[in-house]
């Protein structure tokens, strides 16, 4: 790849504040992602860089952030397929901002009550058959969603009202009626309720943003109609 300009929206409280643009230079591999750029930025550049990065595989979501306008995951994204020799890069929208492309996803988990399951059973019995060879044990793992936080940053009802409830947690609210169903009164109260899904505008940005596929589009609509054919209304 020809030598790449990447723009970081930096901030540090008392240092960088207000937040400035600073440009980085980098010969990039082929096969590099955003986040292959951010370890090299900090390593050969700028030490105090601040970022998130764990599982390098899209899987724990803690790298997410603005690219190039749009909310993605750092580990996931390759700079060869943005298709420009300048890439800019900011923090997700709707979060405090801790330093640099940091953000405070507690956020997150405001409205997300501790009672919610976060487990689902798992359809790939064939590799855990395999792996375990046990064909009665039953098999969870976490939910599709992997908390990133890029529905709630591309939301533009969310980035204009905090107190909305947010894509993710109306996400969570209808996963946990159709596996609870006994809670499904409670549930669509809270769904219906004056920051609930009637803010939702449907611009569908959770759904376009969404790395693993959730959709809380989908979800949304799903408890609008519900709620309109149960009669729940605030």
């Amino acid at each position: 790849m020809p030598r790449i300009q990447i723009m970081i929206l930096r901030f540090k409280p008392r240092v960088i504040d207000p937040p400035a643009f600073f440009s980085y230079e980098l010969s990039p591999a082929p096969d590099w992602s955003v986040l292959d750029a951010l370890e090299q930025i900090r390593i050969h550049q700028e030490p105090s860089l601040m970022y998130r990065r764990a599982c390098h595989h899209a899987s724990c979501g803690t790298c997410a952030c603005t690219i190039d306008g749009v909310e993605r995951l750092a580990c996931k994204t390759k700079l060869a397929d943005l298709g420009t020799q300048t890439i800019t890069l900011e923090p997700l929208h709707c979060f405090q901002r801790i330093g640099d492309l940091v953000t405070a996803r507690s956020e997150l988990f405001r409205f997300i009550r501790p009672d919610w399951s976060y487990l689902q059973a798992d359809d790939q019995r064939d590799v855990h058959d395999l792996l375990l060879g046990d064909h009665d044990r039953t098999i969870t793992k976490f939910e599709n969603c992997i908390e990133c936080g890029c529905c709630v940053a591309a939301c533009p009802v969310a980035r204009k009202n905090r107190r909305f409830l947010g894509p993710a947690v109306l996400s969570a609210i209808n996963q946990e009626m159709k596996k609870n169903p006994s809670t499904e009164n409670d549930l669509l109260s809270i769904a219906a309720s004056p920051d609930g899904e009637t803010l939702c505008q449907r611009a569908v940005a959770c759904s376009r943003v969404c790395p693993t596929g959730v959709y809380p589009a989908r979800h949304i609509k799903a408890l609008r109609d519900q709620r309109k054919r149960t009669g729940n209304t605030p």
